[in-house]
């Protein structure tokens, strides 16, 4: 972590202010749905057997301070990835490239491709795709220059699952919320004002990209009406931030919606003979729907597919006319491999994905730079970075993996390498660490407050709607807007940054002038 750039922040409290502060956190988020499911850790199944609690989600007490220029800059440079991706995602000759460097060595990676393969064989029959990304970030501070500035550095790309869009927008509207009650000391006047909180528009950008492509999917074959599917982890704690999008989709947009999770979507829905997805809900038999589009709230993960149903269940819906969110392709465009070939210093690729030199200028800007563990050039200078423990303190090791806890970080790097057989190691990338500049707040979690040092993350949300061409490589991009942001803080002593995961907080910015 870089020296501090920030003013003294946050302020201590004494035990009337604390009081108040905690108060009005705890009332305020769960009166508005910024809550989650208790983890089993500190709610016992004994204690809460229908799985009913809630609890606040794990929140900081301020605002996190975030430099105004980097917010800009991660916020501008959103549709510019999405037209990347969707790029990068309607080009199957080039992702066969990447895949088949990873499907001896990753099981997972495998068998996503196989069920693309299926389906091409078979001919697929949905044009449409929709992205809902998010591109993650932490400020970056080079300590080594004499006159250090902050910039933003791009920490992973997500095209599957970017969850807490829905979270995001209440911690916004809550910390806003503690301003207007005097929640915050005087001491703090200079700082957070509702001119330097940035609302968080995730929920309604993100359900209007849905709505949008429910829109596109035109009027139903069948005569049936037609529905949105969320497909969901069982049980999830993280309910409450999907329930915000389904509730905006129904109440702004009059779009059904019906959580379904992977072990139920062979029993509840059928491919007809045109290849519609048709939905029958368990509470009501004698219902049938058109599904128009598969959002995608679980799937990420090799632990989610336990058996063959549930690659079965995986290729069903791929296969069918309903709209994906992410396709397969789009999945395994979200891979660390190819954030790896765009990333890694000279690469040609991202030009050929973002022709017009100002954007690629732009993106470029935000890379850090990443290297492959295989054995070309690249790959063996990265392999001695990697295993020498003064240098891979620089560094940290990323699977092709979703949903935190899998990164490797620093000295841990040569012994974990030593742990894998060689023939292993093109499975990880290594990418240098961003350095963010030293800041405190104040976490709330558990019902506990933990101040500290602190690490922030910014998600910039990308709502991006496009149509695969008859040619490979060809496609038409319908709808491409930035979709809100994320702030992500967790302790400095955590290098993981996933709230489900346990390791953060969602949190939201408090722009500063550096």
């Amino acid at each position: 972590m870089a020296s501090s750039m920030y003013p003294d922040f946050p302020p201590d409290l004494d035990a009337e202010q604390q009081k108040y502060l905690l108060q009005n956190v705890e009332d305020w988020s769960i009166a508005h749905g910024l809550a989650v499911r208790p983890a089993a850790t500190w709610v016992s199944e004994q204690q809460d057997p229908a799985g009913a609690l809630a609890t606040t989600a794990p929140v900081t007490m301020f605002p996190s301070l975030f430099p105004k220029r980097c917010f800009d800059q991660a916020k501008s440079v959103a549709k510019s990835y999405n037209e990347l991706y969707s790029a990068i995602a309607s080009n199957e000759s080039w992702l066969k490239e990447i895949v088949e460097e990873l499907v001896d060595i990753d099981e997972f990676m495998a068998e996503l491709w196989k069920v693309h393969l299926a389906v091409k064989k078979e001919g697929y029959v949905q044009p449409l795709n929709l992205g809902l990304f998010r591109s993650d970030y932490m400020v970056h501070v080079d300590a080594s220059d004499s006159k250090p500035k902050a910039t933003v550095k791009q920490v992973e790309f997500n095209t599957i699952a970017s969850s807490f869009g829905g979270l995001s927008s209440q911690v916004s509207a809550m910390h806003r919320h503690l301003l207007s009650i005097d929640a915050y000391p005087e001491s703090t006047s200079s700082l957070i004002k509702s001119t330097t909180l940035p609302r968080s528009t995730s929920v309604p950008e993100l359900a209007r990209g849905m709505a949008v492509a429910h829109d596109s999917y035109g009027k139903p074959s069948t005569g049936l009406p037609t529905c949105v599917i969320f497909l969901v982890q069982d049980p999830e704690r993280n309910v409450f931030d999907q329930r915000h999008l389904e509730y905006a989709l129904n109440s702004t947009h009059g779009v059904k919606t019906f959580r379904l999770t992977f072990a139920r979507v062979l029993a509840d829905t059928e491919v007809d003979a045109n290849r519609k997805l048709i939905y029958s809900p368990p509470h009501a038999p004698t219902k049938k729907f058109e599904v128009s589009l598969v959002y995608f709230r679980a799937g990420y993960a090799p632990s989610e597919y336990r058996g063959k149903q549930d690659w079965d269940a995986r290729l069903h819906i791929e296969r069918s006319a309903a709209i994906k969110c992410p396709s397969i392709l789009t999945h395994l465009a979200g891979t660390k491999k190819v954030q790896q070939v765009l990333a890694t210093p000279h690469s040609p690729h991202l030009k050929h994905f973002v022709p017009d030199e100002t954007r690629a200028a732009e993106v470029l800007k935000t890379f850090a730079p990443i290297y492959p563990l295989d054995t070309s050039e690249a790959g063996q200078e990265a392999r001695k970075l990697a295993t020498n423990p003064d240098t891979a303190a620089r560094y940290v090791l990323k699977p092709q993996r979703e949903g935190g806890g899998n990164n490797v970080y620093r000295n841990a790097i040569p012994d974990f390498l030593k742990t894998l057989p060689e023939s292993h190691w093109p499975a990880y990338i290594l990418m240098e660490m961003i350095e963010p500049p030293a800041q405190s707040n104040v976490i709330f979690r558990n019902g506990e407050m933990q101040q500290g040092g602190v690490i922030c993350e910014l998600g910039v949300y990308g709502a991006c709607l496009w149509r695969s061409g008859e040619t490979d490589g060809e496609r038409e991009v319908l709808e491409n807007f930035e979709a809100g942001y994320l702030l992500r803080t967790k302790g400095s002593g955590s290098e993981e940054g996933g709230v489900a995961a346990g390791f953060g907080s969602v949190d939201s910015a408090c722009l500063v002038d550096l």
